[in-house]
Formats: structure tokens, sequence, C-alpha cells
């Protein structure tokens, strides 16, 4: 698996940057939207931030629920991983054009703000400011304001987190439920599996100093929970959540740290651990064994988390 993986050098950002792009573009080569599903790009209302992607599916739904009970359809807002410091909105169009087929669910992929140019809370705010423009309905997307999930993967998951605890802090409607792939939590970096984890195929130690470097750089401490969520104090009444890591991820530690503690706070919780896997397994070894368990396992936590009306998503 780690022979797949492109060496990353946050010491030259630009150039990271560009690189992770022409990654990206050459993972979704031939690819193209698949019938059933219109993509557009707008600017949520509350000024000229943030802009999303907009995945909008136009057939019914492989995995519906009753229409005379939910006439509106269920939001997914997605946030992209890239270390708070690189990605791009449309990196992961595959799999959301496959969650809005599966489920029916208006896709709201996040366009959120790069540090260091824009440092903490400046994602955060993109990311609370889609989440919320979801919870009131977000104009014309006929989008059910009670079936708002928001998820996302590596950074993405962390900002995932941290919209989370402010909407609960903030007074804002309850989400329906929070997945968190292999998210990025913790910015102290001294769990054994961040210590550890060295070899430069991999998101290491040294990047992800660098990239705490570059979110937290306009902030003083004391660094509040909202921008790391491992640091935060209380995790009460957070939605239900579905978490995900791998056996050999910088993040596994402070993963399953969180996932105890949303679980000794009587949040019903859902935690993967998938042997032998690095940070993005998924994305440089897409065919391993692995890698399809965890998109099967996946997509049937989007399912339940989206169009169920029991189980573990709908557990508050």
């Amino acid at each position: 698996m780690l022979d797949a993986i492109p060496r990353l050098d946050l010491r030259d950002l630009q150039r990271a940057r560009t690189e992770r792009i022409h990654l990206a573009r050459a993972g979704q080569a031939g690819w193209q939207p698949p019938e059933g599903v219109e993509i557009s790009e707008r600017q949520v209302p509350a000024g000229s931030r943030p802009r999303v992607r907009v995945v909008t599916p136009t057939l019914a739904p492989s995995h519906p629920t009753d229409p005379t009970d939910h006439p509106t359809r269920p939001a997914l807002v997605w946030l992209h991983g890239g270390g708070h410091v690189m990605g791009t909105v449309w990196q992961d169009d595959p799999r959301l054009c496959r969650w809005a087929l599966d489920t029916g669910a208006v896709v709201v992929a996040v366009d959120w703000r790069w540090a260091p140019e824009h440092p903490y809370p400046a994602a955060l705010d993109d990311a609370c400011a889609a989440l919320r423009w979801c919870l009131a309905g977000a104009d014309d997307l006929d989008i059910d304001p009670a079936r708002v999930v928001v998820a996302g993967a590596s950074s993405g998951g962390g900002l995932a987190a941290g919209a989370a605890l402010r909407c609960r802090d903030e007074g804002d409607p309850p989400l329906r439920a929070q997945v968190l792939i292999y998210p990025m939590l913790d910015d102290r970096g001294d769990t054994p599996s961040a210590r550890t984890c060295t070899d430069p195929r991999v998101w290491n130690d040294e990047s992800n100093s660098r990239a705490w470097a570059a979110y937290l750089s306009g902030w003083s401490r004391p660094i509040p929970g909202y921008a790391a969520p491992a640091r935060a104090s209380d995790l009460t009444g957070l939605p239900p959540t579905w978490l995900a890591t791998g056996a050999l991820d910088l993040f596994r530690d402070e993963d399953l740290e969180y996932a105890a503690r949303l679980l000794a706070a009587g949040v019903p919780t859902e935690l993967h651990v998938y042997a032998g896997a690095v940070h993005g397994f998924d994305l440089f070894a897409p065919n391993a064994g692995v890698s399809v368990r965890f998109r099967a396992e996946l997509d049937a936590a989007m399912r339940a988390a989206l169009t169920a009306d029991t189980g573990w998503a709908s557990l508050r």
C-alpha cells in the first residue's frame, strides 16, 4: 500500500498543493457524473463565503424513505480533506454522486478556505455557514432540516466535528448525525501513533505539525475545542457518530480516544478500525480488500444516517 503513495512535503506548500490537485485529477481521469445527478456551484446567501458544490439527485433513490412521511430531502454537508492547507471541493465527486443516488440526499460540498492564508476560524466559519444554510432549508433545495448530516475526511472530519460542537453550543437545530473519516482532531500530536508515524509517504508527524501551525497561526492560546475537537471538554449532546480510522494512521489514537469520550458522554457512537490501514488508505489503494470493506461499511452508515427512521442515526 505504501508504495502507491506519493511523497508529501509541506515545506513548499504551493508545490504540494499543485501536486495534490494533479493527483486528484489523475484519479478522476475519464470519470463523468453519472446519469441521475446534477452538479452546480452556488454561494451560501449569507455573504460571499462559502462557495459550495451541490450534488442534486434527479432520479428516485436506491434506498428511499416513505415520501408521505418525508416530502423533502435529507442533506449531507461534506467537508473534504487536505490538512487544513490544501484539497479541492471537487476531489470527492465520485463518492458524493454515489451517496446522492443511493439515498436521494442533496449533497453540499463546502469549498472551505485554506490556511495559512485564512487561518482558524475561517474554514470552520465556512462549514458552519453551509450547515446553517441547510438547517434553514437551503432556499430552493427542498431540504428537510430534521435530516441534515455533517461528514468529512481527515481535516474535513475535524471540521465536521468542530462544526457539530459549535452548532450545539450556539443553539442551532440538532444535526441528524456526524460521520468522521480518520478525522484530524488534536493539534498536540503527543499520542503514540502520532509520534511514531514518520514515513514520508504518508501524512506523518512533520506534515501534521506544519499543517496545525498554519491553521492556528492567527490564534493565541488556549486553543478552543472548535479548532481542535480533541480539546473540547464537553461532548454531551452531540449527534450520533460514525467514526473510522486506520490501525496505522497517525490519527489512530486521538480518534480512538474521541470515540471513547463520545460513548462516555452518552453519544451513540459506532467505531471502525481498519487493520493495516494508513491515513487515506482508501484513496491510495482503492482496490485493496480493506478499502472495499471500508467503502461498503461507510456507504451503509451514510444510508442509515440519511434514510433510516430507526437505527444508530436516530438514537437521540
